[in-house]
This record gives structure tokens, C-alpha cells and sequence, in this order.
């Protein structure tokens, strides 16, 4: 296992960004948590085999929104935390409006951050058993808000504070914890990230109009991700800023 590493961030000018997508993949140098090289770092995956939308995904915004950003997350990792902020603004100003839907998938990477990542996801789905795709959200939100990511978490803490100020039902939460029944769920999302080729988090596929499927890699500032956006949905060519992958 090597240890994390970050790449700089840019601030990225439109004419930057645009040469940035030239990669054949939306590669914005922005920092994320890498993977362990000994699970990922050969990992030739495709966005192409990114999974298809069922009724476990957790969608804020309109599923049949043109422009589709589907994240794998770990509720550790310090960038997840910066791209949640983004993304709920760019909710709040495109979401309203039926043009983007947000979708979280599970990518926890215990070799960074052990035995909490995967709590913290089972965590999620048993607080949305109780209420539904709604109470995901509030979860993940109040989540993000309140701990310190990189594995410093003090879910003895956390999770009873955010089970009682969502009004969940703390017997019906621990028994869920304990159950193992969403282990499959959250190795499913896993695996799919593994086969998309993501090789940290957060990793995003962005899903044009058209069906292209461009990775997001880290979590760059909201001026980097609205710009992406407002190209998707004006029909920018992606395929046509290509160049050759530095």
C-alpha cells in the first residue's frame, strides 16, 4: 500500500479548462484521495462501465435531468467533503431547475481509512431505510458538516448526535448496523467504481445530454464544475477538445 498522495490544484481559466478536457477524459488536476496502488493503480476501467440508475441509488434532483454527476464517495475523504459543498450549490442552482441530478455511490477505501469508511456508508443506508432517498441526503449532510474526515471521526459520537437531530429510531439503527444486510449494496457501488477506473476519491462520471461519459477526477473548486456543466448542457462537443493524455 503506498501512502496518499495529493496533486496541486489549478485555478483554471476557461482556456485552461478547455484544454484540460482535451484529455479524452474531463481530467481536472484537483487534489482527491488516492487508492492504494496495490488495488487500483493498474486499473484500466472504462466509464463505459458505468452502472446504470436503479431505485437504490441515491439521486437528489430530477433522474431525468440532462446532465447527470454520479460520485463515488468515501465519507472520509477530506476532498469528498470540498466536492459535497460544491455540489450542493450547484444543486441549488441548476438542480431547481431540472438540468443536473447528483447521484452517491459508495467507494470507501479502507486502506485509508479503516473500519470508519464502511461504517460510515452502512451508517447512510440504515438512516435511509427510516426515510426514504430524502433522509440520505440529510444524513450525508449533516455528516459532511460535522466531522473532520482523514479517519479522525468519532462515530461514537457522531452518528448518535445525527441519529437524534434526524429523529430516527436509535434501536432500529443499531439493529441495521449490525445486520449486514447492506454489505452487497455498498461492494456493488465499489466494484462499479473499480470497473469505471477510478483510482481515488471522489471520482465522478459526468453524463452529457448525449449519453458521454467524461471522469471528474478530485474535487475542484464550483467555478470548475459549473463550467463542465454549462458545457454539457450546451452542447459542447466534449469528444472534439480531445488531445493526447499528459
Amino acid at each position: 500500500m503506498t501512502p496518499r498522495r495529493t496533486q496541486p490544484m489549478f485555478v483554471l481559466a476557461a482556456l485552461v479548462l478547455a484544454t484540460l478536457l482535451l484529455v479524452g477524459v474531463v481530467k481536472v488536476a484537483s487534489r482527491s484521495s488516492e487508492a492504494p496502488e496495490s488495488r487500483t493503480a493498474q486499473n484500466k476501467g472504462s466509464p463505459a462501465a458505468l452502472a446504470p440508475l436503479t431505485e437504490r441509488d441515491h439521486i437528489r434532483g430530477n433522474p431525468q435531468a440532462p446532465v447527470l454527476m454520479v460520485e463515488y464517495s468515501d465519507f472520509e475523504c477530506p476532498f469528498c467533503k470540498s466536492l459535497h459543498r460544491t455540489m450542493r450549490r450547484i444543486m441549488d442552482e441548476y438542480g431547481k431547475q431540472g438540468q443536473v441530478a447528483w447521484v452517491y455511490r459508495h467507494f470507501p477505501i479502507e486502506q485509508l481509512h479503516p473500519e470508519k469508511a464502511t461504517t460510515e456508508a452502512i451508517a447512510s443506508e440504515c438512516a435511509t431505510e427510516q426515510g426514504g432517498n430524502g433522509m440520505f441526503w440529510q444524513f450525508a449532510d449533516r455528516f459532511f458538516e460535522l466531522t473532520p474526515s482523514n479517519n479522525n471521526t468519532d462515530l461514537s459520537v457522531v452518528l448518535p448526535q445525527i441519529v437524534d437531530e434526524l429523529s430516527l429510531d436509535q434501536d432500529v439503527f443499531v439493529e441495521c448496523m449490525e445486520s449486514g444486510r447492506h454489505d452487497a449494496h455498498i461492494r456493488e457501488d465499489f466494484d462499479n467504481a473499480i470497473a469505471i477506473g477510478a483510482r481515488g476519491t471522489p471520482w465522478t462520471v459526468i453524463v452529457t445530454p448525449d449519453g458521454a461519459r467524461y471522469p471528474l477526477t478530485g474535487g475542484p473548486p464550483y467555478a470548475v464544475v459549473k463550467r463542465l456543466i454549462d458545457l454539457a448542457l450546451s452542447g459542447e462537443d466534449l469528444e472534439a477538445l480531445k488531445t493526447k493524455q499528459p
